[in-house]
């Protein structure tokens, strides 16, 4: 799935529309997949190549050569399906996929500026697509004010937008939704300066 230069402009004038009524600033990333672990795949594949040799010499008349080659084959065959990004997420548990997305959308809260906010008030919206994970992460001085189970709304209607294939739809709503706790929480009161980018990463 892709945003379009069209849909990254949308999603930057709702960024900013959010802003324009709130002193907190929003940033949006959107990641393929948060799990680079290659080591499971390699090793499904590894078990398997092994095993291939023991069905072959027990079923067929194959010179050993010949089943050498087919063995290698397999393994290589094998390692670059099960490396693909959705079949690699999809060989993980659950709860491993959930920790790799999670501790993503946390790196990417610091890499991307939004805890060097001089109030504090920055949010993270962050969608995993592999992994179907999307996590609103607020700074301290939102996390102290605002549960995050008010995040809630908007994280519902971010998964269900990209469950249809409707990614940019799915960040616009739940900007609305987070510009508006974020303007009854932290209602602009002064012209503020813009600290962070108003646009989405992809990562």
């Amino acid at each position: 799935m892709s945003i379009s230069e069209q849909d990254r402009q949308r999603i930057s004038a709702s960024i900013r529309a959010a802003e324009a009524k709130s002193s907190g600033e929003i940033v949006c990333v959107l990641a393929q997949s948060s799990s680079d672990a290659k080591a499971l795949p390699i090793f499904v594949a590894a078990i398997v190549a092994l095993a291939l040799p023991w069905g072959l010499v027990a079923s067929t008349a194959l010179a050993v050569n010949r089943i050498l080659a087919l063995q290698v084959l397999a393994f290589v065959v094998l390692a670059l399906a099960l490396c693909a990004p959705r079949v690699r997420v999809a060989l993980l548990p659950r709860r491993a996929r959930r920790a790799a997305a999670h501790h993503a959308a946390l790196e990417q809260f610091t890499i991307r500026g939004v805890a060097r906010k001089k109030d504090r008030n920055g949010i993270l919206i962050f969608v995993s697509l592999a992994e179907r994970y999307a996590r609103i992460i607020a700074d301290e001085g939102i996390a102290s004010r605002v549960p995050q189970s008010e995040w809630q709304i908007a994280i519902d209607a971010l998964l269900e937008h990209t469950r249809d294939g409707r990614i940019a739809d799915g960040f616009i709503d739940a900007i609305e939704q987070c510009g508006k706790v974020l303007e009854t929480h932290f209602p602009r009161t002064a012209p503020g300066r813009d600290e962070l980018p108003d646009r989405i990463y992809f990562i």
